[in-house]
């Protein structure tokens, strides 16, 4: 398990949380007052009662011995996950041994823990038995991608319209206009099923009248979008790798197609986006033998987060295959030996000047590729006026933070970790600037999460 002696920090526990809401409000159940019964087992298993608002008290565990991440289950109505009392259950026995002593579970606990390994090994039984068959009908399969494709293109072609009328008629019509238009464009682009067109139509709608500049960058996002539209309309022609990448920004789903690499796998961080429709998260994993960064995304109906949970600072002896496309960071997790547990590792850094050279080179295999996942090593938060870099302190270069990034408490966080002497800092860097994610204090301290 995560070996019961080797606790993970509040900060571990934390970042599984949902939601800022959600940190607050487990962070205040992590003391013993509200807690009876807790307990821990020797097979990974961590339970107890949460005294609520009711008469009678939640019921509360947590698996943390399942290789992909703990799982959670509670008798509380809340809908997140994990809810706020898994996240002070957690917190209580990441405080010491003597809030959450060994023992044997309740029958409540014990049958939970016991269904859910009995599902988790059927599932896997499952997944290896069907590994190498194929799809059930291979030629209706092959039709219904084909009648997919011809809609996508027929989509692409109206798209290519509406970008030359939008260049035709000028920018300023697009402000004029409003929203409107646009989400009528993304609808149609949904309805051709290609959503990840969709998706940069709406992002590319928000732009009119959203600052000053933003002439410049609705101009630069039509080109993008304008790029992908003939990419698909010249599939064909393009390198294997560069046509996977195309379908996997149109919207088509793939599947991880690479052989998997079995590795001691860091996670670097873990954060949380959603719309009105899905919870995304990201995270991001190095691999301590191969020198590999990963990206693993997992999802959740809305006002859900996903089941997916992997604590910053833990590693994990797992396989990962990758997707198919040239640039493509992301990843499968496959089959887990053990589950995560602390570790001493850090990944190697580079200097502001290397990542910027780095995220130039990747576009040149992505070129709608948004960020890249970058380790600084030896930099140091620095003002200047309104804005934030991150500057070497040993060359005299800097990246500049960007504006989400100034305006989160994390930047505090990081400022604080410094100090003012230099630091290692895992983020993502893009146009708009470098995004902390994860920094690293003085050795052998465990890493901090800033998003």
């Amino acid at each position: 398990m995560t070996q019961q002696g080797v606790r993970w920090t509040a900060d571990q526990v934390l970042a599984l949380a949902p939601d800022a809401p959600s940190r607050k409000a487990g962070s205040k159940l992590g003391a013993a007052g509200p807690w009876s019964g807790a307990g821990r087992g020797d097979e990974g298993a961590v339970w107890g009662l949460c005294q609520g608002s009711g008469g009678k008290p939640y019921r509360t565990a947590v698996d943390l011995a399942d290789a992909a991440g703990p799982a959670f289950t509670c008798s509380c109505p809340s809908r997140k996950f994990p809810c706020k009392h898994a996240l002070g259950l957690l917190l209580l026995w990441a405080g010491g041994e003597d809030a959450v002593p060994v023992g044997q579970p309740p029958d409540w606990a014990r049958e939970w823990v016991a269904g859910r390994r009995k599902r988790a090994e059927g599932k896997g039984a499952d997944a290896a038995s069907g590994a190498g068959s194929g799809a059930a009908d291979p030629e209706a399969a092959r039709r219904r991608a084909e009648r997919r494709a011809e809609r996508i293109s027929a989509g692409t072609a109206e798209l290519e319209q509406r970008l030359a009328d939008l260049v035709r008629g000028g920018l300023a019509g697009a402000e004029q206009a409003g929203y409107g238009p646009w989400e009528e464009t993304a609808a149609r682009m949904v309805d051709a099923q290609a959503p990840g067109l969709a998706s940069r139509v709406r992002e590319l709608g928000a732009i009119p009248a959203s600052g000053p500049g933003w002439p410049v960058r609705l101009l630069e996002e039509c080109a993008l979008l304008h790029l992908l539209d003939r990419g698909w309309q010249r599939r064909a022609d393009l390198p294997e790798g560069l046509a996977a990448t195309v379908r996997s920004r149109v919207g088509l789903p793939t599947s991880a197609e690479g052989p998997p690499v079995r590795d001691d796998w860091l996670v670097l961080a873990q954060y949380d986006t959603a719309d009105a429709r899905l919870t995304t998260r990201r995270i991001w994993l190095y691999g301590a033998g191969t020198g590999r960064t990963v990206l693993l995304l997992s999802y959740g109906a809305a006002g859900r987060a996903p089941e997916v949970a992997l604590p910053v600072g833990l590693a994990s002896d797992a396989e990962v295959a990758a997707y198919p496309g040239t640039g493509q960071l992301r990843g499968a997790l496959g089959r887990q030996f053990a589950p995560p547990s602390p570790t001493s590792t850090r990944p190697p850094g580079v200097t502001t000047a290397t990542a910027a050279a780095r995220y130039g080179a990747a576009l040149r295999d992505d070129p709608w590729l948004e960020s890249v996942p970058v380790t600084l090593d030896r930099v140091i938060p620095t003002p200047d006026g309104d804005a934030w870099h991150l500057a070497d302190a040993d060359e005299d270069n800097a990246l500049p933070l960007t504006p989400a990034a100034r305006s989160r408490p994390g930047l505090w966080r990081l400022v604080a970790l410094s100090g003012g002497a230099p630091i290692k800092v895992f983020g993502e860097y893009g146009p708009q600037g470098f995004t902390p994610l994860t920094a690293w204090p003085t050795p052998p301290n465990p890493p901090v999460q800033l998003h």
